[in-house]
């Protein structure tokens, strides 16, 4: 595997993130961004062998957003 991409929320009930990795049991969260990106790396270390995780990580952060129209 190259290339492993976490889907990024906020948490809108405790704040701070949530990461979820597409293809792999892999979640965890942070209070802020800087936080998530070192408990993100260490969660893939940890879940994965030696030498299998990926090279790459990628942080894909989802936003959804409502707007009113009145």
């Amino acid at each position: 595997m190259k290339e492993l991409i976490f889907e990024v929320t906020e948490d809108e009930a405790e704040g701070g993130f949530v990461a979820r990795a597409l293809g792999q049991s892999i979640i965890t969260q942070a209070e802020n961004w800087n936080e998530l990106r070192e408990n993100v790396r260490e969660a893939v270390l940890c879940h994965f062998d030696e030498g299998q995780a990926p090279a790459v990580i990628r942080l894909h952060r989802v936003m959804d957003e409502v707007l009113a129209l009145a």
